[in-house]
């Protein structure tokens, strides 16, 4: 297993120019007039969850911190700045040399969060920071949407096993972070390899009505596959008729036959059939997996038939509706002047339109009721009320430049379910609604 979460070596390139040009003509600016070194904390957040969504699951943090450590102008992307006129000289020079060199916290991977809950923090020189801007919300946005729908499946689904299907519906790079994120969301498995590899997610897989169709004939597949995979694998039988592959399935593979799986059709009605079926061969082991552009609503709309998992693809990749959490990375406090002894000054956004920001540096915790269930996101600046002290939310992730918080994968997946379990009953209800818990402000108002 090659595994970035835990530290293992990958053949990573470069993602310094995973980022915008204006990040890096702001750099530019900044070090002319001299402001380029003041002391700043950039926030991520998000102003409202998606409509609907009671919400929101951090993932892609471990991705985050990778890109950090691979955030490197090399020659050949100082000679494509150079070539393309992008920045002048005196800015390819800082940048040969940038090795992000400051800290960053954030809410755990897997942990939940709602409007305004800070995710993650990043503090250093303006310059060190502002470069991260991009790739940091493209990662947290793509992974925390897919994190938020598999989330929601898993909820729908109700302890059955659900199997990420996504690659062949989104960018192939796109489809092992969502492979990741939805691993973190409570998904069991993936069908993709490459996801298998890098982080360690066990993968399944069989075959598709293609190798049904080779063949002269249906059994003759289905032998093929039994010789080769042996009776306990699955059998996808809505090639032709399902009654009949079924009842073939069976007398090619045994009662031990692993699985089938359906992929078109009232999915409802054909599983109680095939259930039936089945139980009536003699094959009452066999599990049956469903398939076919599944979403929550669909998941949760087979409930009591008689399916043993689920696999999903189109509405996981693209977040079932959601593809983006509309996240931002803002700058909440600064010096004003490059002594690092200067103290920080908060600053904000304040202008209309809705797109106002609270500043200073921000602390996070969730206060529970009596039963130890979540009840409100309190987010302030300033000191930390005693009673919230052991509530806080916010982990050290970078301090100095180094990562000091990697884990496992399986940890953030754990953590989901933890978290997911502290809040209200009515977290999981798929109804449209308002975030299960409110957001209070300590020592400052929310925007509009």
């Amino acid at each position: 297993m090659n595994t970035a979460d835990l530290g293992l070596p990958v053949d990573v390139p470069s993602t310094a120019l995973f980022t915008d040009q204006y990040e890096l003509t702001m750099l530019q600016a900044a070090l002319r007039a001299g402001t380029a070194e003041r002391r700043s904390v950039f926030e991520v957040f998000t102003r409202r969850l998606p409509h609907g969504r009671r919400y929101g699951v951090v993932a892609g943090t471990g991705r985050v911190l990778d890109a950090v450590e691979n955030f490197r102008f090399d020659a050949d992307v100082l000679a494509f700045l150079r070539e393309g006129g992008i920045v002048d000289e005196e800015t390819l020079t800082w940048l040969a040399d940038y090795r992000f060199s400051g800290d960053i916290w954030g809410y755990p991977e897997g942990e939940v969060y709602f409007p305004g809950s800070p995710i993650m923090r990043v503090e250093g020189s303006f310059a060190e920071c502002v470069l991260l801007e991009t790739v940091i919300l493209s990662i947290l946005n793509h992974d925390s949407a897919i994190a938020a729908a598999a989330s929601r499946m898993s909820s729908a689904a109700g302890g059955r096993p659900l199997i990420e299907m996504g690659a062949r519906r989104t960018h192939e790079l796109a489809a092992v972070a969502a492979a990741r994120a939805a691993y973190v969301g409570g998904f069991a498995t993936t069908s993709d390899l490459a996801a298998g590899f890098r982080y360690g997610i066990p993968t399944v897989g069989t075959s598709a009505h293609a190798f049904t169709l080779l063949h002269d004939h249906e059994r003759d597949a289905f032998q093929a596959q039994v010789n080769s995979l042996g009776r306990n694998t699955t059998l996808l039988v809505d090639t032709y008729d399902v009654t009949e592959a079924v009842r073939t399935a069976v007398e090619v593979a045994g009662p031990e036959l692993g699985a089938v799986r359906i992929d078109s059709g009232d999915l409802l009605l054909v599983a109680h059939r095939v259930r039936q079926q089945l139980d009536e061969l003699g094959a009452s082991a066999t599990k049956i997996i469903v398939t076919s552009d599944l979403d929550e609503y669909a998941i949760a709309s087979l409930a009591a038939a008689p399916v043993d998992a689920y696999g999903v693809g189109t509405q996981l990749v693209t977040g079932s509706g959601h593809p983006t959490c509309s996240m931002v990375y803002k700058l909440v406090a600064r010096a004003e002047s490059a002594d690092p002894k200067e103290p920080l000054v908060p600053v904000a956004k304040k202008s209309s339109g809705g797109k106002t920001s609270i500043g200073g540096r921000k602390w996070a915790a969730r206060r529970l009721d009596a039963d130890g269930v979540a009840e409100t996101e309190v987010i302030g600046t300033g000191p930390v009320p005693g009673e919230l002290a052991d509530q806080q939310l916010l982990v050290e992730l970078v301090k100095g430049g180094d990562v000091v918080a990697r884990e496992p994968l399986d940890v953030p997946r754990d953590r989901h379910i933890a978290a997911l379990a502290n809040l209200p009953l009515s977290a999981t209800q798929l109804s449209r609604g308002e975030p299960v818990i409110p957001t209070e402000y300590v020592h400052g108002r929310p925007g509009s």
